[in-house]
């Protein structure tokens, strides 16, 4: 004798309705599939920040020797060249 027989799905849906009744079926159908797409939706919001973690991002300078530009001297009034007249 099988367990999921028709038969036996239909009589065990027969008692769940009669025990819960049909409004309260109806909200815990929604709430149970509301809760599979939340799930669903997690899932793939930490497969997207895995992959986006894993893309190499721009290569970072080594900071035990830097590249150092010469830095320009600007014309400020205190180091401008005297002029002698």
């Amino acid at each position: 004798m099988d367990l999921f027989a028709p038969k036996h799905l239909l009589l065990i849906l027969l008692i769940v309705l009669l025990v819960f009744g049909g409004k309260k079926l109806k909200t815990l159908g929604s709430d149970l599939g509301g809760a599979f797409r939340g799930f669903k939706k997690a899932m793939n919001d930490g497969e997207n920040e895995e992959q986006a973690k894993q893309i190499p991002g721009p290569a970072v300078k080594d900071a035990e020797f830097p590249e150092v530009a010469p830095a320009k001297a600007q014309a400020t009034p205190e180091n401008k060249p005297a002029s002698h007249a």
